[in-house]
């Protein structure tokens, strides 16, 4: 497995809102705009993350053979890269993107509270970011009960107008909720996003003792045994950030028609 580091730019800089900006408060620096009064959506309860995963630490025995991230711990797998994102300002880790097969998955998790689930509500937060930008959403049913498929305008290198697509995938766990965004053929190609899905199932999550606020961002970290990779992974004694994964600039272009 190769490890690298990406650069995260400062909030002030232009770059894609919708990734970042989902989930208020700690991703993009700026105040969460408030809980949304929504009923409960039965369908949002379909998926059993007790039984199929992504789990939390107390639910699994030991933590041998994971990545061990801090907050993260991820099932390593043949032709896996890893690369934490590093943002500038803070030079905080802010969330590791796993790399396989073309495709890619950016995972972030967030402290929450013992009563209230997340995803709903930050549902909501992508649609109004991607739309502020251009773009559109779709809800679906997928894999792991309601997602959110992004799209938002681009131009192609051959100038043709298209547009790039990211699929947002989240679990609210115990204390903490999970979020995650696939990139790539993994965006729109369900064969693709198998690998990165199972993935996905098995992480687990080390929310800690430590109290926080509902939307904090759970502390990353680079694994101790990291070592440089042949795809140009970074070793964690002279990492240096690189510009890099961010969904929208990682996702497929698809040419608008009519």
């Amino acid at each position: 497995m190769a490890f690298g580091f990406g650069k995260k730019k400062n909030k002030d800089e232009d770059q894609p809102e919708a990734a970042e900006a989902a989930v208020g408060t700690e991703v993009d620096g700026a105040a969460a705009q408030g809980t949304l009064d929504l009923p409960p959506d039965p369908s949002d309860t379909a998926y059993d993350r007790a039984l199929h995963g992504p789990l939390d630490a107390s639910e699994v025995d030991g933590t041998g053979g994971y990545v061990d991230l801090g907050a993260l711990l991820v099932t390593p797998r043949e032709g896996l890269s890893l690369r934490l994102e590093v943002e500038e300002s803070t030079q905080r880790v802010i969330a590791v993107t796993l790399d396989l097969n073309g495709s890619s998955l950016q995972l972030q998790a967030f402290a929450a509270s013992r009563s209230e689930a997340l995803w709903r509500d930050i549902r909501e937060q992508i649609g109004l970011s991607v739309g502020s930008q251009g773009g559109e959403i779709e809800i679906l049913d997928g894999t792991f009960g309601k997602e959110v498929l992004a799209k938002v305008p681009a131009q192609g290198t051959d100038g043709s107008k298209g547009f790039r697509v990211a699929r947002f995938i989240g679990v609210d766990g115990p204390r903490w909720f999970l979020r995650g965004v696939l990139g790539g053929n993994a965006a729109v190609d369900t064969e693709a996003a198998r690998e990165l899905e199972d993935l996905f199932r098995g992480v687990v999550v080390v929310r800690g003792e430590t109290p926080l606020p509902p939307r904090d961002l759970l502390l990353l970290r680079l694994p101790k045994d990291a070592v440089a990779g042949p795809q140009g992974g970074v070793a964690a004694d002279h990492a240096t950030p690189a510009q890099g994964g961010e969904p929208f600039r990682r996702g497929p272009e698809i040419t608008a028609i009519g």
